[in-house]
């Protein structure tokens, strides 16, 4: 019984460590490819006058974009494990086709987008697609090998009786929509947007104002990628890694009982109200919105 306890431990920590670095890396994809919250400001900024060389892939929403990339990369594993491929052989084979998928989506999406604001003399920076895309897919690559693991993990050691596809788009999708909320904030709010007062909203006359200066030089996906990873990415992946080991430490100590439905209700309750009291302590550090300074900056 302790044995088994154990090993069922051993097994929900390695899904959390497998979640955690597929957040981390989810978001920081988004970021290296602007396909965060903030992509509509960049879209908009050639409009405004502002040109950039900011990579922008946005051709839906996080969830959306990921969940595609995943499902493929477990579609591809399912089909060479059924053909007798080592796990691991799948698992890495069908990562990089979702990687390869996502960067097709990627450039056709950049290229047709810089295309279409011509006339705003928005240029298309060859050097920032040849670049950027590889990051992308490299980011990619290693969140689908572990979405795809986590799912095999959960089919094939755990029992589970869904499709290891059917759980990497579950995943992919649950990615996608922590990125989105958790990562972006430490991207939209701090990197492209200094010139704004901590939790501002932003002013319609004031869209498309993105900060375009880096440390050196112009600023590119490369530079808002390198910021992000020393919090939104690892916000984003502890978020994820904590929701799955929350979700599934009960169910492997208590079993599918009342019990377990029990303990993981209070868990949400507890970390609802610690959101709650972070959220006060947050806005009286830092101050209300003072919505009649951007009035001001508006009008200037």
């Amino acid at each position: 019984m302790v044995l088994d306890l154990t090993m069922s431990m051993a097994i929900l920590a390695l899904m959390g460590a497998l979640a955690t670095i597929a957040g981390c890396l989810e978001d920081l994809e988004s970021d290296v490819g602007s396909q965060s919250n903030p992509n509509s400001q960049v879209q908009l900024a050639p409009q405004m006058g502002f040109l950039h060389r900011i990579y922008n892939k946005a051709i839906s929403g996080e969830p959306i974009s990921n969940g595609l990339s995943a499902v493929i990369a477990g579609t591809v594993t399912s089909v060479l494990l059924s053909e007798k491929f080592y796990s691991l052989t799948a698992i890495v084979i069908g990562a990089f086709v979702g990687a390869i998928i996502l960067a097709i989506f990627a450039t056709t999406a950049y290229a047709g987008r810089v295309a279409s604001q011509t006339r705003f003399k928005q240029p298309l920076y060859m050097d920032i697609m040849r670049y950027t895309t590889p990051s992308i897919m490299a980011h990619n690559f290693i969140m689908n090998f572990c979405l795809v693991a986590l799912a095999y993990i959960q089919y094939e050691v755990l029992g589970y009786p869904f499709t290891i596809p059917f759980l990497a788009l579950i995943w992919g999708i649950s990615a996608g929509a922590i990125g989105s909320s958790v990562g972006d904030v430490h991207y939209g709010g701090e990197r492209e947007f200094q010139n704004r007062e901590f939790g501002c909203g932003l002013n319609t006359a004031l869209s498309g104002r993105i900060v375009r200066k880096a440390e050196s030089g112009l600023r590119n996906s490369i530079d808002n990628v390198w910021f992000c990873a020393k919090f939104g990415g690892p916000a984003t992946g502890i978020a994820l890694g904590l929701t799955v080991f929350f979700s599934s430490w009960p169910t492997t100590i208590w079993g599918y009982t009342w019990t377990a439905m029990g303990v993981g209700v209070l868990v949400v309750t507890l970390l609802t109200i610690l959101n709650r009291l972070l959220e006060i302590q947050v806005k009286n550090a830092y101050g209300p919105y003072k919505e009649e300074k951007n009035e001001k900056e508006a009008k200037a």
